[in-house]
């Protein structure tokens, strides 16, 4: 969700599938939003050509936080970048930052693109 990491570049040897695979730690009171805001954008990601797959997985980390994954999968490299500008558009359209929302929310988040390794 960062706006600094949508853009991280997918490895230049890169063939195949790409996976965005994002871990996100979310206190008991971000939840709620946090999780609407994931659906929201994996609802425009559905959207984007390439697309192939999408999941978001949680589970509990104690007093009442959670830890949720994001993964998407693209057919392949050339997918990324027209998904990064849809949801960039979004989030102007919305008038959101998703670091600020990250940053004020106490989320704490690791995010990347992957590719298989085997």
């Amino acid at each position: 969700m960062p706006e600094s990491t949508l853009a991280d570049p997918v490895p230049a040897d890169t063939a195949g599938p790409v996976l965005r695979i994002d871990r996100f730690d979310v206190p008991a009171a971000a939840r709620d939003a946090f999780l609407d805001r994931v659906g929201r954008t994996h609802a425009v990601l559905r959207a984007q050509p390439g697309f192939v797959l999408d999941r978001i997985v949680e589970r509990p980390l104690g007093e009442g936080a959670s830890r949720v994954i994001t993964i998407v999968e693209w057919s392949g490299p050339e997918a990324v970048g027209g998904a990064v500008e849809a949801v960039k558009r979004m989030h102007a359209g919305d008038g959101f930052s998703a670091a600020g929302f990250i940053a004020a929310s106490g989320i704490i988040a690791d995010i990347g693109l992957y590719r298989p390794a085997a």
